[in-house]
């Protein structure tokens, strides 16, 4: 008898079209907009304008709305790296998924 294949998410993901600001560690000169594909506690899933490669530290800012809160937006500043890069995403950007190793709550404004 053949066992379905397991889930390996632990945390469950919100899929999410929301900005988010992104800069590439070692180049603080580096910073762009990239769009949300998804997001977890662990990691996120975005669209980027250009090429990064797996295992590249990033950091990124993002607002997380009541939706996923169940209270007020929250501003959330984020330090992980890179673990897949997908080619081929629509109109030209680079889809990636990070991890979120540190994060920590800023105040609005």
């Amino acid at each position: 008898m053949e066992r379905a294949q397991q889930e390996k998410r632990a945390a469950r993901r919100f899929a999410l079209r929301i900005p988010v600001s992104v800069d590439r560690e070692g180049d603080s000169n580096f910073r762009e907009s990239a769009q949300v594909r998804d997001v977890s506690a662990r990691g996120i899933s975005l669209y980027l304008d250009s090429p990064i490669e797996q295992g590249s530290p990033i950091g990124f800012t993002l607002t997380l709305p009541p939706e996923i809160t169940l209270t007020e937006s929250i501003r959330v500043q984020c330090k992980g790296r890179i673990v897949r890069v997908e080619d081929g995403a629509a109109a030209g950007k680079m889809a990636v998924a990070a991890v979120i190793e540190e994060y920590e709550f800023v105040p609005e404004g």
